[in-house]
């Protein structure tokens, strides 16, 4: 298992588009991939879970990922967070 954390600068935090863009990503991996934000948790493949965290503009979120290419899609998730939000 892979993890990392990111500290979300976004003013309007994880809202549609981006979480859109961000299903589609984690979609592309056959790894399972999980965001926490506080003691919450969702699917990163599932864009209703995923707008349920609130993630907000300062929250620092942790990211998990595990299967078979978890390296490659701990990379790439953590990149277009850097890159989108």
């Amino acid at each position: 298992m892979k993890e990392f954390t990111y500290k979300i600068c976004d003013e309007l935090g994880i809202h549609a588009r981006p979480a859109g863009l961000l299903v589609k990503k984690a979609g592309e991996f056959s790894s399972e991939t999980i965001m926490y934000n506080g003691e919450k948790s969702a699917d990163m493949k599932r864009i209703f879970a995923l707008m349920s965290l609130g993630v907000k503009q300062g929250d620092t979120i942790r990211v998990t990922v595990s299967g078979a290419d978890e390296d490659e899609a701990c990379a790439e998730l953590e990149s277009f967070l850097k890159n989108n939000l």
